[in-house]
């Protein structure tokens, strides 16, 4: 087996002897056997017309049974359920002619002009709920439908957009209007102090190292080197630190600098993140500690992609790898490794072993990062330079096997691994993911 446990579209570890800790962006499309059947099922029950058993069937391919984020039960003639998304719950019910959803998303002490007109801006953009106030004073989100033409593929959309929506909003309002409380947060799990200490510090630690290596360059000349420095930066924060709230929406602004089509200049960008970054080192640490914590997950926000889309994306960056390598800058050239890797985990479902193989990149980059969090796998020794090849070899193999029955042709050619120097295994190991058949099975 390997060392993974594939679960939520992120990962955990699952050896007992190590801490259960989640990396990355949850994502919906790595479902069980068992789910993706309730599904098929629940489509065939609904146009049959038995709608509240086609419910059920949808609330089953939802429900991750590791993570208990759905639960569904027959009370009084309703079917009534509850989801969790992040720190948010949707609470629902369906007749048998109507279903009908809310969420909490805060409390409002006193009302306020400021959040109510931004509410109101949101709700032009929902295409299935809307926030809304409340008899006690809560701001909430809402959907109704009639069960007739509320199909899955519908339910689907308008409870995501629901959960996705009120998960991100109910930080945000929090942290700037003192008015708003928290509700319905009671499955909230705060994060051990140990962890909590560990990402906060490397969170410091890493700002800090980038700027040391951003100094080095010219901001003018090295203006796509220095970019590539922070974005990596900005994407591993996000896999490795997972940040709620404002600093995930710090991320997802700086993230948006980036690929906006504005016709800035790279050292232009380079500057604007730059200075929406210092507030790293503004925030209180009370303040972060508010940003982290455990929850399950049910609707993910990265858009799925396949291989070919990965290969792609080697391609375009791998290019430029040799240059910085010949023009002495070797730390650009690595940080652009980890970049290509967390870059895709940030913005995109990633076929599964892409995205273990991607892990494994992130892991061997940040050894002292998953060693402070009690992981530790000994792929390779700063110190010394040196890689444990059979460490190594072992892990792309029980990814490999692990993945076999979904991708039979996969076949990582560990052969042309080199293990030379950092850069020169991260250039190679980018290739051999590069080169994999991802073939999925045919279905029988």
């Amino acid at each position: 087996m390997g060392l993974f446990d594939r679960i939520f579209g992120g990962f955990m570890k699952k050896e007992e002897e190590e801490p259960k800790i989640r990396f990355g962006r949850f994502s919906e499309i790595y479902k069980t056997p068992q789910q993706l059947e309730a599904w098929k099922s629940s489509l065939k029950a609904f146009e049959k017309k038995e709608y509240l058993q086609a419910y059920r069937l949808f609330f089953d391919y939802l429900n991750d049974p590791k993570q208990d984020n759905v639960k569904y039960w027959d009370e009084a003639g309703l079917l009534k359920f509850e989801i969790l998304q992040g720190s948010k719950k949707i609470v629902g019910e369906a007749n048998s002619e109507k279903v009908h959803a809310v969420i909490n998303v805060v409390h409002c002490e006193r009302l306020n002009v400021g959040f109510m007109r931004r509410l109101l801006d949101l709700n032009f953009g929902l295409r299935h709920s809307k926030f809304t106030l409340n008899e006690e004073n809560n701001i909430c989100m809402k959907f109704d439908s009639f069960l007739i033409d509320g199909s899955p593929f519908k339910l689907y959309a308008s409870l995501k957009e629901m959960a996705t929506k009120s998960d991100k909003m109910d930080d945000l309002l929090l942290d700037e209007f003192e008015m708003l409380k928290a509700i319905d947060n009671e499955h909230v799990e705060s994060l051990p102090v140990d962890e909590a200490n560990v990402k906060y510090n490397f969170m410091i630690k890493w700002y800090d190292h980038m700027l040391s290596k951003i100094e080095a360059l010219h901001p003018t000349k090295d203006a796509v080197s220095v970019s590539i420095i922070i974005r990596y930066f900005i994407y591993k924060l996000d896999y490795l630190v997972q940040p709620e709230g404002y600093l995930m929406e710090l991320l997802e602004r700086c993230h948006k600098v980036y690929y906006a089509r504005d016709n800035q200049s790279a050292e232009q960008k380079n500057d604007s993140v730059l200075k929406e970054l210092q507030d790293i080192k503004k925030r209180s640490r009370e303040e972060f500690d508010k940003e982290f914590y455990k929850v399950p997950a049910t609707f993910g926000i990265t858009a799925p992609v396949n291989h070919d889309w990965v290969v792609g994306a080697i391609e375009s960056e791998i290019a430029g790898f040799d240059w910085y390598i010949n023009n002495n800058q070797e730390n650009v050239a690595i940080d652009m490794v980890g970049f290509i890797a967390t870059y895709s985990l940030f913005n995109y479902a990633v076929p599964q072993p892409d995205r273990e193989y991607f892990h494994l990149i992130v892991e061997i980059l940040e050894a002292d990062y998953f060693e402070a969090l009690g992981i530790k796998h000994d792929y390779y020794d700063r110190k010394t330079g040196k890689f444990d090849k059979s460490a190594v070899r072992n892990e792309i193999y029980s990814i490999e096997k692990s993945n076999k029955e979904k991708f039979p042709q996969i076949d990582a050619d560990t052969g042309k691994l080199k293990y030379k120097s950092l850069s020169a295994f991260m250039k190679s190991f980018l290739l051999v993911i590069k080169a994999l058949n991802l073939s999925p099975a045919e279905a029988e």
